[in-house]
């Protein structure tokens, strides 16, 4: 899927705990992905301290919003808990690894192997996980939703049913 790997690297960094250094590229990633803007507007005009206390109530919280694809199991019971071992596989495909201590199913990682690389495998195998947390945080009213809005629109439609 070509075309937005602009878009998967910055929502890997909307996803990621808001560091200090989040201010200042939210111009930059408003104008590159124009699609992120309900979460960069939101982060622009929200003391770093409060956004880091927010993405740790919604995140931090536990399995409801994990950024961990294999918790979600790609909406079949029989993948849950996916093996980490099937993500590092494609990260080696690739000639790349995860950074020390992060695990290689988590969210903003997968973005950014699908930012470098082209290859959007683990985004379409979890795109009924990646509906679901997109449903979950819409619900919650997080702007974090507006991210995996963005990010579910480059999936093809029907994925999880073409995989059953």
């Amino acid at each position: 899927m070509p075309g937005f790997a602009v878009l998967y690297q910055a929502a890997a960094l909307c996803l990621t705990y808001p560091d200090d250094g989040l201010r200042d590229r939210l111009p930059l990633l408003r104008e590159a992905a124009p699609q992120l803007r309900g979460f960069t507007d939101h982060a622009a005009v929200t003391l770093p301290r409060d956004l880091q206390a927010h993405y740790a109530a919604v995140f931090g919280s536990g399995d409801p919003h994990s950024l961990h694809l294999g918790w979600w199991g790609g909406g079949d019971a029989g993948l849950r808990g996916s093996s980490p071992a099937r993500f590092e596989e494609r990260y080696r495909a690739h000639g790349l690894e995860c950074a020390d201590g992060e695990r290689p199913d988590f969210l903003p990682a997968v973005l950014e192997l699908a930012s470098r690389t082209g290859d959007t495998g683990l985004l379409v195998e979890h795109h009924d996980a990646l509906a679901r947390l997109r449903s979950r945080l819409t619900a919650l009213g997080t702007p974090y939703a507006c991210v995996l809005d963005a990010v579910c629109a480059t999936l093809p439609p029907g994925t999880a049913d073409a995989r059953r």
